[in-house]
């Protein structure tokens, strides 16, 4: 980051030459296919996140490379367990989670949240988009507690952790079918709630479509909705929450 580049010169770890040439690919750095915005994490607080859908191998590991230079956390999301194997043999260290489809790389630790977030699922079919919402909030230096499968088909499984559900300073719902359980939860809870429909279900439900609606027309107060399937997003979003004063 340019701070702890200014640090450096100002400690005489570098000299002005070595600062300006560190500091030259910022705001962005052009790779003709892409530009890395490395001023990212200084305004928002993670660095470039990866979508791996649409890029070639060797495009994300360019773009990888150039993230981990810079000495930031990465994160790509949406990747196969063998573009993975292919990234991982350049980038030492990088994780996977094979759920969530991401892979994952901390360099610095972030600052740690305020607080506790959950993640809860309605099933287990709808565990892929979570696991992509706790690498993100994790990876973002959030404590996450995961209560999955506790849906309206069985409403005494989600009264069952009713208890660890209060305690959260944020709530992020994750559900397909019908996508009832946010509006369940923001009725008995002060926290916000980060809903976040899936494209699980059967065919009236129009690939998460009726989810989504369901949630943007939740009747409780406190409820915010991301998009289908964007887990990443539902997880960047607690984080912000979870780190206010």
């Amino acid at each position: 980051m340019i701070k702890d580049i200014l640090i450096k010169f100002q400690q005489g770890e570098i000299n002005l030459e070595e600062a300006l040439q560190l500091l030259q690919d910022y705001p962005y750095q052009d790779l003709s296919f892409a530009k890395i915005d490395h001023h990212r994490e200084l305004r928002k607080g993670l660095p470039e996140v990866i979508y791996g859908p649409g890029k070639t191998v060797g495009q994300i590991k360019k773009i990888a490379r150039e993230i981990v230079a810079k000495q930031t956390n990465l994160l790509i999301t949406r990747i196969e367990p063998s573009i993975f194997s292919e990234i991982a043999k350049e980038i030492d260290g990088l994780q996977y989670n094979s759920l969530a489809k991401a892979a994952y790389l901390r360099v610095t630790a972030p600052l740690p949240g305020k607080g506790l977030i959950a993640l809860v699922t309605a099933g287990t079919s709808d565990i892929p988009v979570a696991e992509e919402a706790a690498v993100t909030c994790e990876l973002l230096g959030n404590e996450v507690i995961k209560i999955y499968d506790v849906g309206v088909a069985g409403l005494h499984r989600l009264l069952g952790e009713y208890t660890k559900i209060q305690a959260a300073r944020v709530v992020i719902t994750v559900a397909g079918m019908e996508g009832a359980l946010p509006s369940v939860i923001a009725g008995l809870v002060k926290a916000p709630v980060i809903a976040c429909p899936t494209s699980i279900g059967y065919g009236a439900s129009f690939k998460g479509l009726a989810a989504l609606l369901a949630m943007l027309n939740s009747c409780p107060g406190g409820v915010a909705v991301v998009n289908i399937d964007n887990g990443f997003g539902a997880g960047y979003l607690a984080s912000l929450i979870n780190h206010l004063d």
